[in-house]
């Protein structure tokens, strides 16, 4: 049974695949670099507070690699990096450090090192990155594009062996070069479709227009009327277009931890597409059933507040409430 974990990673992406394979995928890493005592700061968050309409899950987030290792899991097998900005590899030496790591996708984004002077992010992360990037850190370094198809991706293996459903939607060559030569990144995020069961889910990092115009151009069998997205940007309005949504169709879209004000719940509500935020929700599992994907949440009081069941819990304790 394949699972998909979304994580509460603050205002970041951090997304856990278990594919039926044996393989394990992270796309992006956020509050890698949390320390024990912001952790456990956030597990009394979790039991102390509440109110109706704010959830406030956004202040307990998951340490990932903490999370990887309470699933047994010791070597992952791909990590995505959907776009070179901090609040997607936050924690990415931690990651190397701790986790074996085989394959590591790249865009070929070659965005300049930030200033990390009075930065909440760690320096050390982004040279771990240019050096896993390049190859020189005993991880193989594979240069993917949009409609890139290869083993273990998307084909077989030379024996026949399954592959993992993953493909590649954007960005293309061209959006690459733009990105590189105007440095305005989120064109050249990846966004990746997850194949399962006969659904899919679209993780597009911090896509914006132009990925989207392209995608939609190109691969519209791939991300029209899907069963889960995760909100590109965060959920931000980012003074984007939304009307990919009028194809996307998702029955399940999971915003991310902006500020409330920042969030473009409109595009959404007039759309009549379903929602939900990592605020309401914390940790999001779906986990795959023949033709089906059931969801989970880690927050019970939500799932109480919303008429759920919370006698149906998962291996980890968390919270049903629906099927797609």
């Amino acid at each position: 049974m394949a699972k998909v974990h979304f994580l509460n990673v603050k205002q970041g992406d951090c997304t856990i695949i278990q594919h039926n394979s044996g393989r394990v995928s992270l796309i992006d890493v956020c509050c890698g670099n949390l320390t024990p005592q912001e952790a456990a700061i956030g597990t009394l968050m979790k039991a102390l507070t509440h109110s109706k309409g704010n959830y406030r899950m956004c202040q307990s987030p998951t340490e990932p690699i903490s999370y990887l290792k309470s699933l047994q899991v010791t070597e992952l097998w791909r990590f995505i990096l959907t776009h070179p900005d901090m609040d997607h590899m936050d924690g990415f030496e931690n990651l190397i450090k701790s986790l074996t790591l085989h394959n590591f996708w790249d865009s070929g984004a070659r965005k300049e090192k930030p200033d990390f002077e009075g930065s909440p992010y760690n320096e050390d992360d982004w040279d771990t990155y240019v050096k896993v990037r390049g190859g020189k850190a005993g991880t193989n370094s594979l240069l993917k594009q949009a409609g890139a198809k290869f083993k273990y991706a998307n084909k077989p293996d030379e024996q026949g062996g399954s592959h993992d459903g993953l493909y590649i939607v954007a960005p293309s060559k061209g959006l690459m070069d733009n990105a590189n030569e105007s440095e305005d990144f989120n064109d050249a995020s990846y966004v990746i479709v997850y194949w399962t069961t006969d659904q899919r889910i679209v993780i597009p990092g911090d896509a914006h227009d132009g990925s989207w115009e392209y995608a939609l151009k190109n691969h519209s069998d791939l991300l029209k009327n899907c069963s889960i997205l995760l909100a590109p940007h965060h959920g931000r309005h980012s003074d984007a277009n939304f009307e990919f949504l009028d194809t996307l169709k998702p029955k399940f879209t999971l915003l991310g931890c902006a500020p409330s004000e920042d969030l473009a719940y409109n595009a959404w509500r007039n759309r009549n597409l379903f929602y939900l935020t990592k605020n309401q929700t914390g940790n999001v599992i779906i986990e795959t059933r023949e033709k089906s994907l059931a969801i989970y949440i880690e927050n019970q009081r939500y799932a109480e507040d919303n008429g759920c069941d919370t006698t149906i819990t998962n291996s980890q304790g968390y919270y049903y409430i629906g099927t797609l």
